[in-house]
């Protein structure tokens, strides 16, 4: 026997208040999804502060909804995530535009209109008993709107008691807290739909923040010509969908301005923000990581590679509600390892470009000297270009983690004590003064670079690159000898 159960209207929509992990820049994203489904080509989003707090509207030119659609769009649950949906629908849960609205607001309201009439519905999370949603029609409708329709068709979504923005800041703070969450909104929005700003999309999308227009923030600075592009790679999946792949090296820091560094670090810092830039259907969902294939690494910032998926794979990817989290499928794990070896190297090298990290002598040294609050570390050198290639090598193998812990392992239980006492009385021996131990490292340098440098090959630069290079640097005289007269025949 099956009896109806339903659940209580109030808890359940209290209760997706926390649905998804919505800030304010993600639940203004999940709206603007709606208003780019609408084929909107203007968004405006407008933020009027009001006596304990501030009210937010978000209003599009899009084609509008008739009064049964504005009910279906209103009511919790309204689409199955499995059901199939038209290629540009940036939906697949049916809560977004609740869940989000109600993330950040007690009182929610939607006013669409159309050559069908104007229409209006709100939920009232403190007025829901028997799932009563307000709903309103024609004059009614329009009186909901502090500012009459200015375009044939659109909707207008409206946020009163946000009682979860700017929530215990004092009047004296007010003023500053909103503009400094204004500016968030703005760099977050900027990012997310970067490329429909751009025109990358079926057609070309302004949205204005307060009247100004929103800038666009392209994470891969495709208008620079210091910026390299790669080939583009399509990978096929079992289940016939294909995942594009774009890979992009910034500039170097040298180029960039102050305003485009702050811009592409974020809040966090450019190493934080390199590696995967996941878009579904053009609107980007997650940034910033690379799946734990490979660790986050100086070395790598400037790499960021635009992954491009349709809305077929959110369950193989599986997509977060508020479309702010992605899991990589695990067939695609060895193919992107292969893919991000190769395009890291390019990234190496516009980094090395400037020089690796070097001592006041100009060398690269194994061992980074590290002064911190008149504490002294030693810490071996990541970006010495043979430890590098060490670390690539275990990327590959799918071991990053493993040679990261090795070396933190030798770092941290460094035999300080026992040095000191040995090297007090004369009796350490620690580099290498043996020729036939020290010529294989030289070879080994050699193939290292033959393997991170674009032919050609030749011998002036291979020089070039080894000389700042400790141990190498310190014992020039003899490398410099030792290689011309057996590293010609490996060259181009």
């Amino acid at each position: 026997m099956k009896i109806s159960n339903p659940p209580n209207p109030s808890a359940l929509m209290a209760t997706a208040r926390s649905f998804g992990n919505y800030d304010l820049p993600a639940a203004l994203a999940d709206l603007i999804d709606n208003s780019i489904k609408a084929k909107s080509t203007l968004i405006d989003i407008e933020f009027v502060p009001v006596e304990n707090g501030v009210n937010v509207t978000v209003r599009d030119n899009g084609y509008g909804m008739s009064g049964e659609v504005l009910k279906q769009a209103m009511r919790p649950a309204s689409s199955h995530p499995e059901e199939e949906r038209s290629v540009d629908d940036l939906g697949r849960f049916g809560w977004g535009m609740k869940s989000a609205s109600l993330s950040q607001a007690r009182v929610m309201k939607v006013v669409s209109w159309s050559d069908q009439g104007v229409f209006a519905a709100g939920w009232d999370i403190d007025d829901i008993e028997d799932w009563g949603m307000d709903y309103f029609e024609g004059g009614e409708a329009l009186a909901v709107l502090d500012i009459p329709p200015e375009t044939d068709s659109g909707t207008e979504v409206l946020w009163k008691n946000t009682d979860r923005l700017l929530q215990d800041v004092g009047d004296d703070l007010f003023e500053h807290a909103l503009t400094h969450m204004i500016a968030q909104s703005i760099d977050s929005l900027g990012l997310t739909f970067h490329r429909y700003l751009a025109g990358e999309a079926e057609r070309k999308l302004a949205i204005r923040v307060n009247g100004a227009e929103l800038p666009t923030l392209d994470p891969f600075l495709k208008s620079r010509p210091a910026t390299q592009s790669m080939d583009k790679e399509i990978i096929q999946m079992a289940n016939g969908n294909q995942i594009s792949l774009q890979p992009f090296v910034l500039p170097h820091f040298s180029k960039l301005t102050q305003e485009e560094q702050r811009r592409l670090g974020g809040a966090e810092g450019m190493v934080k923000n390199q590696g995967f830039y996941v878009y579904r259907n053009k609107r980007l969902i997650i940034y910033g990581t690379w799946f734990k294939l490979i660790p986050h690494r100086d070395i790598t910032q400037l790499t960021r590679i635009q992954v491009d998926l349709p809305n077929s794979v959110d369950h193989d990817w599986r997509i977060s509600l508020d479309k702010s989290g992605a899991q990589l499928p695990s067939e695609l794990k060895v193919r992107l390892r292969e893919v991000v070896k190769k395009f890291n190297r390019r990234s190496h090298l516009v980094h090395r470009k400037k020089g690796v990290s070097v001592n006041t002598l100009g060398r690269s040294p194994v061992w980074n000297r590290l002064v911190k609050n008149g504490l002294i570390k030693y810490s071996i050198n990541r970006e010495h270009p043979l430890i590098s290639n060490l670390i690539e090598q275990m990327e590959v193998m799918g071991e990053p983690f493993h040679i990261e812990s090795i070396l933190s392992l030798l770092e941290s239980y460094f035999p300080t004590d026992s040095f000191l006492g040995d090297a007090s009385k004369g009796e350490l021996n620690q580099t290498m003064t043996n020729d036939e131990d020290f010529e294989p490292l030289i070879m080994k340098a050699v193939v290292a670079y033959i393997q991170t440098h674009p032919a050609p090959h030749t011998m002036k630069d291979l020089l070039e690159y080894l000389k700042p290079l400790e141990p190498f640097a310190s014992h020039w005289v003899f490398v410099d000898e030792y290689i011309r007269n057996n590293a010609s025949s490996v060259l181009e």
